[in-house]
């Protein structure tokens, strides 16, 4: 019996090595090629976030401050390797193909147990032992997988994703087949089956912890799994001890992962946050009345993370009138997705049906960067798509799912978390990496299938047969049927790295990437806006007012565009028309204070300074602590002649933002035209403290100076400001008026 087993054990590792090989090729490949695309280094989305916060955790924020908007455990990852190696993006993505390696060999271990003793897979003496080939048949087609490929070279959660269900199916192998209770009772381990079940149900609780930190509502698959610890078939289907001890152990595991998280979370923010804050804002962006089953940003042109929280905060206190807790914001979404419900069910329910298309469809809907975009640099993904997609995947896995219908016990657990994990999906919204963690599931059927297929086809025995094939040729027709525009998501690729870029200041790549996104998408709004951002930013004026009128030809609500193009109507000196374009951005976003204060600029540019200072008000009343909105209200309040009002805003300016001298300068100049002297010449030394390369400052210094009869002094400040800027003729002017008062004094 050892000797059997321990060829058994020879051919498994023979075979798992191959698996976990093949995969590893793959993927260090894909990585080789890419690193000459500007994919490798330039961040987008969700991957640049997730990249400041571990530069922010390597730096020593190990707690933060803020309840968890977005799952921590994939930022913390990437904070212990930047913490570690330093902040090297190809060893990120290194240790991310070693853990999609290791997520195909335990797959293809779970297949090979599940399905080691399945009398559909019945095959001659001499073939290979039907788990074997089931098992490699799944590892391969994992390791092979272009989606699979594209995600573990993504600095993104879904390798971590993959990784917990792939663990998480080899330990439900472990804990629910005849197989393992088997080798038990045979004393391959010194340890009791109950001691080796017990073991992997902890095993198990601690995958669901992780996974339920990486992807949020993975927390359904934790309340299945404890249906089934407590009244699994080796339980005889009723809940006892052993059930009770298995739950127990299970809930442990989970306890250990998500406990701290939950501690921290209602530590900082003072409610019950089991792992993060955004399940309202996600529910409405997936149940709302313009909802089309994919992401849509709550505010139109603003899908980057940074945006996410601050508009679903801000849209949430608008309409409630005051401040709100991280919890308070998640409810009130939700109770706005489910008004919308209620109220037009049947709307709701042709949405729903959409949203089941999209998940099952061959389209991978992204919401930063497309695949097709990373094939254009990685053989891998180009050979691998043809037919390593979800397309091929949904077919084969319901082959699997019938082939294996025959089996005792069935494996419902499987089927449970799979449909449990596609509802929580289409309860929410469809993108490529949500419905990502299906996929080992349907491996694991389509594998099963394709295992037998060579000798269901010799015995003529595939159950049902025409019922069968014309099942999953429904369902082919059915996942391939074009959905979504893959040239639009090719259009939002080439936008988003052309704001990562312009973001990096390079300019000119930015303009290249946002003329290609129109290239592939002439009616695509954003690319136009971008593009104008870029043109606006080389003072190429005429082109960028243009660009701007396009986009909002295409889309008349779009709010940043119309504040964009107000704030090149001001660089034009067209206040007027500045104007209009600053109130309907405020249609749509009225809690921007940036569009409140740039739009009181525009007001005091046409003489209209009261309603100016009420729009500097606004401004402040949404943000407080903006320095610039407090001078621009200073401003405004000294041309009304309204001095003291004006004083106070200068100094509030001045204690927000110590390091900029413009407050101080501006009320240094207001105090020597009221003639406070001596309060002018303290604000303009400290100007100067702060940038004592200003020539306006010294030059009022000077005049301050002067006013007093300290001509000296005066003096010395108009020749240092002619020293930094020679020819400065205001400084010439007061120099000559200086050194004549001094002469006639003499």
């Amino acid at each position: 019996m050892k000797g059997t087993n321990s060829k058994a054990d020879d051919k498994r590792f023979a075979w798992t090595l191959a698996i976990f090989a093949t995969a590893l090729a793959v993927r260090l490949v894909h990585v080789w090629q890419i690193r000459a695309s500007p994919f490798f280094s330039v961040l987008m989305g969700d991957s640049h976030g997730y990249d400041d916060w571990a530069q922010r955790i390597a730096g020593g924020d190990w707690i933060g401050r803020e309840v968890f908007y977005q799952a921590p455990l994939y930022p913390y990852l990437l904070g212990v390797i930047y913490a570690i190696g330093g902040r090297s993006l190809l060893l990120v993505r290194v240790i991310q193909a070693v853990i999609g390696s290791a997520s195909c060999v335990l797959l293809g271990l779970a297949a090979s147990r599940l399905f080691s003793r399945r009398a559909v897979l019945r095959q001659a003496q001499d073939g290979p032992e039907p788990g074997r080939r089931a098992g490699v048949v799944a590892g391969l087609m994992l390791a092979l997988y272009a989606p699979a490929i594209f995600f573990d070279g993504l600095l993104q959660k879904s390798v971590l994703d993959v990784f917990f269900i792939c663990l998480a199916l080899w330990l439900i192998a472990k804990t629910g087949t005849a197989e393992h209770a088997e080798r038990a009772e045979k004393n391959i381990s010194r340890r009791s089956p109950r001691s080796l079940r017990l073991n992997a149900w902890f095993c198990l609780g601690l995958a669901m912890g992780g996974l339920a930190l990486t992807r949020e509502n993975a927390l359904v698959f934790i309340v299945v799994l404890l249906v089934w610890a407590a009244f699994a078939p080796s339980h005889q289907r009723r809940f006892g001890a052993q059930g009770a001890r298995a739950v127990a152990s299970f809930l442990v595991g989970v306890a250990i992962v998500v406990l701290p998280v939950a501690i921290r979370n209602s530590v900082v923010g003072g409610g019950l946050y089991i792992t993060t804050s955004q399940f309202g804002p996600n529910f409405y962006i997936g149940n709302n009345p313009a909802a089309d089953g994919t992401y849509q940003s709550l505010r139109y042109g603003r899908g980057a993370p940074e945006y996410e929280r601050q508009d679903a905060t801000e849209l949430a206190e608008i309409a409630l009138g005051r401040r709100l807790t991280p919890a308070e914001v998640s409810s009130y979404w939700t109770g706005k997705a489910l008004d919308f419900i209620t109220s037009r069910p049947a709307a709701w329910l042709t949405l729903m049906g959409r949203k089941v298309a999209l998940l099952w469809n061959a389209t991978e809907m992204l919401d930063t960067e497309s695949q097709e975009a990373h094939a254009e640099w990685s053989w891998p993904l180009r050979t691998g798509a043809v037919i390593g997609h979800f397309g091929v995947l949904v077919p084969l896995g319901l082959f699997g799912v019938i082939v294996t219908w025959t089996v005792r016990p069935r494996p419902w657990i499987l089927y449970a978390m799979m449909l449990a994990y596609a509802a929580s999906v289409v309860l929410f919204y469809v993108f490529a990496r949500y419905r990502y963690p299906l996929v080992p599931f349907l491996i694991l059927f389509a594998a099963a299938g394709v295992a037998a297929l060579p000798e269901l086809t010799r015995a003529r025995s595939i159950p049902g047969r025409l019922w069968t094939l014309a099942a999953v040729a429904a369902v082919a027709v059915f996942a391939n049927w074009p959905v979504l525009s893959t040239t639009l998501m090719r259009a939002v690729t080439e936008l988003n790295l052309g704001a990562a870029l312009q973001g990096e200041g390079k300019l000119d790549e930015a303009k290249g990437h946002y003329e290609r996104a129109i290239a592939i998408a002439p009616d695509y709004p954003p690319a136009y806006n971008n593009l104008a951002t870029v043109l606006r930013a080389k003072r190429r004026l005429g082109e960028a007012e243009a660009a701007y009128q396009q986009a909002l030809r295409l889309r008349p609500d779009y709010p940043e565009a119309h504040y964009n193009l107000a704030n090149l109507l001001l660089d034009e000196d067209k206040p007027v028309e500045a104007v209009d374009h600053f109130r309907r951005a405020l249609a749509t976003i009225p809690a921007s204070a940036d569009v409140h204060n740039n739009l009181g600029i525009a007001l005091v540019g046409q003489g209209k300074v009261e309603e100016g200072i009420a729009e500097f008000r606004a401004a402040l009343q949404i943000d407080p602590r903006s320095a610039k909105s407090h001078r621009n209200l200073a401003d405004a309040l000294a041309s009304a002649r309204r001095f003291d009002e004006a004083i106070d805003q200068f100094r509030l300016a001045a204690q927000l933002n110590p390091t900029d001298g413009s407050a101080r300068y501006d009320l240094g100049s207001l105090l020597i035209e009221l003639g406070r002297l001596d309060e002018a010449i303290a604000e303009l030394r400290a100007v100067l403290r702060v940038t004592p390369g200003s020539v306006e400052a010294h030059n009022n210094l000077g005049i301050a100076l002067g006013s007093q009869g300290k001509l000296d002094e005066a003096i010395e400040q108009f020749q240092q400001a002619l020293r930094i800027q020679p020819g400065f003729a205001d400084a010439e002017r007061n120099l000559s008026t200086a050194r004549q008062s001094r002469n006639r004094r003499r």
